[in-house]
């Protein structure tokens, strides 16, 4: 990819806004057996044969449980004024439930605390795919228990840190774990259930509904989750295309707004399908929330299955099964990551004034929880680009009446990226696998200077 010059300046963000930078725990904490740590999905998942692209998985990642301290400092250096971060559930609750592991929290609670020091706010998230292995294999997301248990986790996390965070987000993206990991079985835990993986999706989001729950009987007063959302465009203009676009929207996007938001799911016969009191759940799951946390990517073209150029077995890395009733394809005309996936930062905009159309005074504040690209080397000359673009598009659905509070990159260092193992690199800040050595890239530069003449202004 060959990039346009980058201005010079950002155009003046709010002084109130926070900016700030995303990792979880599965991808960088490394130290998966260590001080009590109890076993998630994630480590059977990737220790199984073939599971992960490159062979590779997450017992080490990038050393962060024993670096963290090095992490902060990089942290300090870049000049944001958050770390998004997630718990661990084994870490702190090594079987989901029972015995909580204070070494755990133990080293939570020196995170935040050198955080603090630092002058970055911690912003931890409860749940970032890892779930404990022994609750999955007694069903995991697809049983009500693990949302209850879930809460009470997270009533453990609010009690240890709840005096020094302001911020919370209680999950993050389940429509992709419900998805990846319950219906297409590409990532943890590994099952292929299609539309029979529609209780997962349920159950996190009465587990979400619980956790404010907790949460804010702990004090708690600044709450959020991190949905990924994306516009879904329509292949063409014919009613089968229409028709399949609105189904992946609704399943991708609405499924998981509208129950948080308004307090229904967006179709009643898609209601029916799901498990339990559904209409008392969703009293639940639609607490309020201080702010709307929001993971954006790339926008979606979707087509009917079995049209001209439709029905890529392999679309954006993922594995597509052709009995889906919908067919993603290839968006041309833009530059793409070394993902694959195309570079469309007027979508953000067209996301977040969609979004105030569609919800009004029921969305609150929004905040960027995750933004970034994947792309080789250390002079990264396309994420400077890839974020210089998405920050002016984000600028942009303010001015439009978006009230948007604040902008988290994806990621703060390269990591353990999932299925894909360590072939894809979103960090800002280079790790050689080898030696864990880190090395700010150009884009931490850029990054680093821009926040400071954010706030000289």
């Amino acid at each position: 990819m060959t990039s346009e010059p980058v201005p010079s300046a950002l155009p003046r963000f709010p002084r109130d806004f926070v900016w700030g930078v995303s990792t979880s725990a599965a991808q960088i904490e490394g130290a998966v057996a260590e001080d009590g740590r109890g076993r998630s999905a994630w480590d059977v998942f990737a220790a199984e044969a073939g599971r992960i692209k490159d062979g590779s998985d997450p017992r080490v990642a990038t050393g962060h449980y024993h670096r963290y301290r090095e992490d902060v400092g990089l942290l300090k250096e870049l000049g944001v004024g958050a770390y998004r971060f997630s718990v661990a559930w084994p870490r702190v609750v090594p079987d989901g439930s029972g015995p909580v592991n204070k070494a755990g929290l133990d080293f939570y609670d020196r995170l935040v605390d050198a955080l603090l020091a630092a002058g970055v706010a911690p912003v931890p998230t409860l749940f970032h795919w890892d779930t404990p292995q022994a609750l999955e294999e007694g069903g995991g997301w697809l049983v009500r228990d693990t949302a209850e248990k879930f809460a009470a986790y997270a009533d453990v996390v609010a009690e240890r840190l709840g005096d020094r965070v302001e911020r919370w987000i209680t999950l993050n993206e389940p429509a992709e774990l419900t998805l990846l990991g319950y219906g297409l079985g590409q990532h943890a835990p590994g099952r292929q259930l299609l539309f029979e993986a529609l209780p997962a999706a349920h159950h996190q989001l009465l587990g979400h509904g619980l956790a404010v729950q907790a949460l804010r009987a702990r004090g708690a007063a600044s709450i959020g989750i991190a949905n990924s959302h994306g516009p879904t465009w329509t292949a063409s203009a014919s009613e089968a295309d229409t028709a399949a676009a609105g189904l992946y929207d609704l399943l991708l996007n609405r499924l998981f707004a509208e129950p948080v938001l308004l307090g229904r799911y967006p179709d009643e016969e898609l209601a029916a399908l799901l498990p339990g009191p559904v209409a008392e759940d969703l009293k639940v799951i639609s607490q309020p929330l201080d702010w709307y946390g929001i993971n954006y990517y790339q926008p979606t073209l979707v087509g009917a299955p079995g049209a001209e150029g439709t029905g890529a077995a392999d679309f954006g890395g993922i594995r597509l099964p052709p009995e889906l009733p919908f067919a993603p394809q290839e968006i041309e005309g833009y530059p793409r990551t070394d993902f694959g996936w195309p570079v469309v930062p007027e979508a953000l905009t067209e996301l977040l004034v969609s979004f105030q159309e569609r919800y009004g005074d029921r969305l609150p504040p929004v905040v960027i929880t995750e933004n970034g690209c994947s792309y080789e080397g250390i002079e990264d000359a396309e994420r400077i680009a890839f974020l210089d673009g998405h920050l002016r598009a984000l600028h942009a659905a303010m001015a439009a009446g978006v009230e948007v509070r604040g902008y988290f990159v994806w990621s703060l260092m390269d990591n353990f990226e999932w299925a894909e193992g360590y072939a894809r690199r979103f960090g800002l800040v280079h790790v050689d696998y080898e030696t864990l050595e880190r090395t700010p890239k150009a884009s931490f530069r850029w990054l680093r200077d821009a926040l400071r003449e954010q706030a000289r202004g």
